[in-house]
């Protein structure tokens, strides 16, 4: 045998040990790092919030109870009953998956004490990437199978009683929601520029609502790019295209108390909406200022429209996620601020569980062509309402002096 291939066989041998002892090693670090349950979360079930607190004092007084889960212990139970069967995990040999109940609790104090994911971790003796899981699935959750039953698909049955409780209460009829937008701050998600950089200079993305007369949500839409106008994002989300075709059941139109035109049902809105048939906003600064007339019908749609400020207020009360910058990329964002809007519904009603049926679609589906309407018919409809508010049948015994003191 030649040098040459003394040589060889010698290089040979010395790449295989190597490789082999770079393989071992590898072996042992993945060894070292594999483990069911780490060290520190084994004693969850004896140390763990929800353990030493939720499932025992917490339970014995209520108004603690309230004050922690931002709902009360029926309320709690019941939405447990719901989630059951979708966030539920199965039972192993090997370990016991985190109960429906510790999910919920994980996920609501999240939303409800903007408590950043590690120190919830460490609360609750679970790991990180496991309250991102929870947190990211039950917010799903309850989007999914919470949304129908305290956010159903608007009908002519449910817009009718909306504008008999507007007419009643807020002395607005013909009035079927407010709509406003508000910018949720959030941390600029990967790669996106400044398309959530908004004029308030910081990243938001738009929570466009629609309330009703006891400040609940009807009708929500996430996801659109902070920089955008109201009326933009009215425009292109599904809820506002709809609203043009005239495909989301609004009822005919009918008269104002005392009057014999025939009047259309109509959403209120800020000067940040264009003004269409069934959009009223308030009259421009400059045509108000000598104006008895038009200041009266401004604050008497003030009055109305302030119902989705208000509700958006005691949303950010409730939840307070929505009062610090969130760090969670849109994908999660958008059911997680969903999920917030369900349970501010929830909690302000109660619901059977009982032979309900749960509608099959959504109102932000089934999306048609664009036709605008003309201005024209806007600006008589706008000063019919006018009209009819400083009329004896429509005007209230306060409004002058509201308007005096403004």
């Amino acid at each position: 045998m030649v040098d040459i291939d003394l040589i060889m066989i010698a290089l040979i041998s010395e790449a295989e040990e190597e490789e082999s002892e770079f393989t071992s090693a590898a072996e042992d670090r993945k060894i070292k790092r594999k483990f069911w349950v780490h060290e520190l979360w084994k004693k969850r079930h004896i140390l763990g919030e929800f353990r030493t607190l939720c499932s025992n004092d917490l339970s014995l007084d209520p108004r603690y109870f309230y004050d922690y889960y931002k709902m009360g212990l029926d309320k709690f139970e019941n939405l447990v009953n719901i989630l059951r069967p979708h966030i539920q995990k199965q039972e192993t040999n090997l370990r016991i998956p985190i109960s429906v109940e510790e999910r919920i609790s994980i996920c609501l104090r999240f939303m409800t004490t903007a408590i950043s994911f590690q120190a919830l971790a460490q609360s609750y003796r679970v790991g990180y990437s496991t309250v991102l899981t929870i947190v990211h699935e039950v917010s799903a959750a309850i989007w999914k199978h919470l949304q129908p039953i305290v956010m159903p698909k608007p009908t002519q049955e449910l817009w009718t009683k909306i504008e008999e409780e507007f007419r009643t209460i807020w002395n607005f009829p013909n009035c079927i929601g407010a709509i406003d937008g508000k910018h949720v701050n959030i941390r600029a998600p990967w790669n996106s520029g400044s398309l959530y950089f908004n004029y308030k200079k910081y990243f938001s993305t738009v929570l466009l609502a629609v309330v009703d007369a006891k400040y609940k949500f009807i009708i929500v839409d996430i996801g659109a790019y902070g920089r955008n106008s109201d009326s933009g994002i009215l425009n292109n989300s599904k809820f506002g295209q709809r609203l043009q075709n005239n495909t989301i059941g609004i009822p005919p139109n009918k008269r104002l108390p005392g009057m014999i035109e025939e009047m259309p049902l109509v959403f209120v809105g800020d000067e940040a909406f264009p003004l269409s048939e069934h959009i009223m906003r308030p009259y421009p600064g400059n045509q108000v200022s000598d104006n008895h007339d038009k200041k009266i019908f401004n604050y008497r749609l003030s009055r109305a429209r302030r119902l989705v400020e208000s509700a958006f207020g005691i949303l950010t009360q409730k939840f307070e996620v929505f009062q610090k910058k969130i760090k969670m990329q849109p994908m999660h964002l958008d059911s997680m601020i969903l999920a917030c809007t369900c349970l501010h519904n929830y909690v302000r009603e109660n619901y059977e569980l009982e032979n309900l049926e749960l509608p099959s679609d959504s109102i932000l589906q089934d999306i048609r062509s664009v036709d605008y309407h003309t201005m024209t018919n806007a600006m008589v409809i706008r000063e019919t309402f006018k009209s009819y508010f400083i009329s004896e049948h429509g005007a209230v015994p306060w409004q002058t002096e509201m308007i005096r003191r403004c």
